[in-house]
């Protein structure tokens, strides 16, 4: 984000012009992962085109850090002793990538609920300037520095971070719909109850691409779901799942900014297109000089119908990044995630019958040996 000469063209494509399986890296055991976790080989293609195998390149663990499935206890007016909880247990996928100075963590994490959790953390090495300054007092009055002082002589300029994730959903089959459920405020009759106001849910099918363009916005809530019109539960409910954002950031820049046009699949925090072999990354299929011309954004003004189709979903996952001393050297992991959660998916719970854990199914760690 630094505009002066010797740093205006750091706008590097991670993905598009190093290829995060490219740079995926070997997990270290008991580190990257923990000691249950079982290791899965990679296989790459070499420069000559030949397969080559490298190890430890994803690994697979079941994780239970104490968090609650479900649980309910009565109150001890009711007379009925009930007292029940259920641990949540999850199954995690995850690979890391070091595309040069910054590293990037990827997990799914798979719930027994249904529910599925993608989380990118964010770890290595700042992209850092030269500086003359070893102390905030020698900057002038109104100077953009463009970033923080980390250390004597060293800037960590502001910057950010975006993955777009293609999810070919197929939920309950190839053809779905994408419906937009707006949550809005009514106001009462005053003569009919005290309430002033309640909240309404209005559901709003998606016809076409750029009715599915989508800016996050706090004060003005929308649930987003996929569903299969064809396929519903035994009370009329079409299956579907819902996409659930956490926090995330949009990008602020100009959009005629040349980053911003390559850049563009940035606009929005969602996007659907009807399914194509020939979209597979949202940036296009060679970014090195790119000047926006073949980008999601680009893709969604042909304006196709989604409705009932076999459709992707987009979804942009952003950060800010302004650097802190905490960052420098090598910055603690900083993540965020999205969920894809079921809606009317199941019948009922699906976890209810899932055993409680006893003390004989848990370890006990002690002393292997004493003094």
């Amino acid at each position: 984000m630094d505009p002066t000469d010797a740093w205006y063209f750091k706008t590097y494509m991670d993905a598009g012009e190093y290829g995060f399986g490219l740079q995926a890296m070997p997990l270290v055991p008991l580190n990257d992962c923990p000691r249950n976790a079982y290791y899965m080989d990679g296989v790459f293609v070499a420069s000559d085109g030949r397969p080559y195998v490298r190890s430890n390149m994803i690994c697979v663990y079941e994780s239970y850090g104490g968090d609650i499935g479900w649980r309910h206890s009565e109150s001890p007016i009711t007379g009925m002793e009930i007292r029940e909880a259920r641990p949540k247990v999850t199954l995690v996928a995850r690979m890391a990538a070091s595309v040069a100075n910054y590293d990037y963590i990827v997990d799914w994490e798979f719930q027994t609920d249904g529910l599925i959790r993608v989380k990118v953390g964010l770890s290595g090495i700042l992209m850092v300037k030269g500086a003359s300054y070893t102390h905030v007092n020698q900057f002038q009055p109104k100077q953009d520095t463009f970033g923080t002082l980390l250390s004597e002589n060293v800037l960590g300029v502001i910057h950010d971070h975006y993955m777009t994730f293609h999810l070919d959903l197929d939920v309950d089959g190839a053809n779905n719909s994408f419906v937009k459920v707006h949550l809005s405020r009514q106001e009462t009759d005053h003569n009919a109850t005290p309430r002033r106001s309640y909240l309404k849910a209005t559901r709003h099918v998606a016809r076409t691409e750029k009715d599915a363009r989508i800016k996050l916005k706090l004060y003005d809530p929308y649930e987003f779901h996929v569903i299969n019109a064809d396929k519903t539960t035994r009370v009329g409910n079409p299956v579907g799942y819902k996409v659930v954002p956490a926090g995330t950031a949009a990008s602020l820049l100009d959009p005629a900014d040349p980053p911003q046009l390559r850049g563009a699949f940035t606009n929005n925090q969602i996007w659907v297109t009807p399914r194509n072999e020939g979209e597979e990354w949202a940036g296009g299929l060679f970014v090195y000089q790119s000047r926006g011309e073949d980008t999601l954004a680009v893709w969604t003004e042909r304006d196709r119908p989604i409705e009932n189709k076999d459709i992707v979903l987009w979804y942009t996952l952003g950060f800010h990044h302004i650097p802190s001393q905490e960052d420098f050297p090598i910055m603690p992991t900083v993540s965020s995630s999205f969920d894809l959660k079921p809606v009317n998916f199941f019948e009922r719970n699906p976890i209810l019958g899932s055993p409680p854990n006893l003390e004989k199914d848990l370890p006990v760690c002690a002393a292997a040996a004493s003094a």
